[in-house]
């Protein structure tokens, strides 16, 4: 420990981002990252955007692009929050909405960026397990609480919670906030965004970072309604008052725009992950029902750890996560088909 780290510091364990090695012909399925390009019209875009007007600050509310997610959601513009990447703004929903008396409720078996925001802003907080299959089971959650966050899909597990389940959690709690984490929603789920019309404790988060291929942009919004917002907002401009740049406010603008190529290249993914799960299931896997852009598998023949490794020395690249009741799994990125081909591939050679 360093003497100059404050208390805050000493005590934080940061979360661990997957790895982005440089390796020629590495087949890279550990990042959930979409395959695909962006869209061409958002490429152009942020091209455009690249002239002399980055000397001046960008507009420090995203109009344009705020306004673009509620033509998309069709929601009032006032019901949208815009940030630097959905992980920017979970941090502001973690202090601004999730920080009270009440311990927060997450599961077991979530995002592990979770846990990291409640250290970080010294959140009071309860895992509450999966169920045995690795679902979420809302009725889990009948006890008093400060706030309820899981994603939808949840992560790692791609498992999907309907939208009644959703519901009738909200109803459970209408004094404390929900928010659902929709990173992957867009791959097979249907979105909650419709309830938030209803129900004044829910707000929905999402990221340009899966669906719209931008994950190098860095861009993720919430929807939820306006007081819910408002408090969002003075977070932000107590920590930033410009978390969207003129790119990625150009490039983020078009890709919500391009509904077209949006639903194109989401539905060959789910086309992929079809096939991927099939192959895997005739490879002896267990496949987790998976409605988010990667699946979940372990085999009962092989530790995760083995297979991690193993892959590994086949230049394909998958994640593992060394936790209780998941040690087993891997979690595999839909990548093209041919990235797909390779990876089953190497996995016949492994698994016999």
């Amino acid at each position: 420990m360093n003497r100059y780290w404050s208390r805050v510091t000493q005590q934080l364990t940061p979360y661990v981002p997957g790895e982005q090695p440089q390796i020629d012909g590495l087949v890279k399925l550990n990042t959930n990252e979409n395959p695909y390009p962006p869209s061409p019209r958002a490429l152009e875009a942020i091209r455009r955007a690249t002239d002399d007007a980055l000397r001046r600050y960008p507009d420090p509310d995203a109009t344009a692009f705020k306004t673009a997610v509620a033509r998309f959601h069709g929601v009032p513009a006032d019901h949208v929050f815009a940030g630097n990447s959905s992980d920017e703004v979970l941090a502001h929903v973690f202090v601004g909405l999730l920080k009270h008396d009440l311990p927060l409720l997450f599961p077991d078996v979530t995002y592990s960026f979770y846990p990291v925001y409640c250290g970080l802003y010294g959140i009071d907080h309860r895992t509450v397990p999966l169920a045995a299959d690795l679902s979420i089971r809302v009725q889990d959650y009948g006890c008093p609480n400060g706030g309820v966050i899981f994603p939808n899909p949840n992560a790692p597990t791609g498992r999907l919670l309907p939208l009644d389940d959703i519901e009738a959690l909200l109803k459970a709690h209408p004094d404390s906030p929900v928010v659902i984490d929709e990173a992957y929603i867009d791959f097979g789920g249907a979105s909650a965004v419709p309830l938030v019309a209803t129900y004044p404790n829910l707000l929905v988060v999402q990221t340009l970072s899966k669906s719209r291929s931008l994950a190098g942009l860095r861009v993720g919004y919430a929807i939820g309604q306006p007081h819910l917002i408002e408090g969002l907002e003075r977070v932000k401009s107590s920590f930033n008052s410009y978390p969207l740049d003129r790119l990625a406010i150009a490039g983020g603008t078009a890709a919500m725009e391009d509904e077209a190529y949006f639903d194109q290249t989401r539905q060959a993914i789910i086309a992929s992950r079809t096939r991927l799960t099939g192959r895997l299931e005739e490879l002896g896997f267990e496949v987790l029902p998976s409605a988010a852009n990667f699946v979940f598998a372990r085999h009962p023949g092989h530790s995760g750890a083995a297979l991690l490794k193993a892959l590994r020395e086949r230049k394909v690249l998958v994640r593992h996560f060394k936790h209780p009741r998941i040690d087993q799994f891997l979690r595999i990125s839909i990548g093209t088909d041919a990235e797909c081909d390779t990876l089953v591939g190497a996995l016949r050679e492994i698994v016999g």
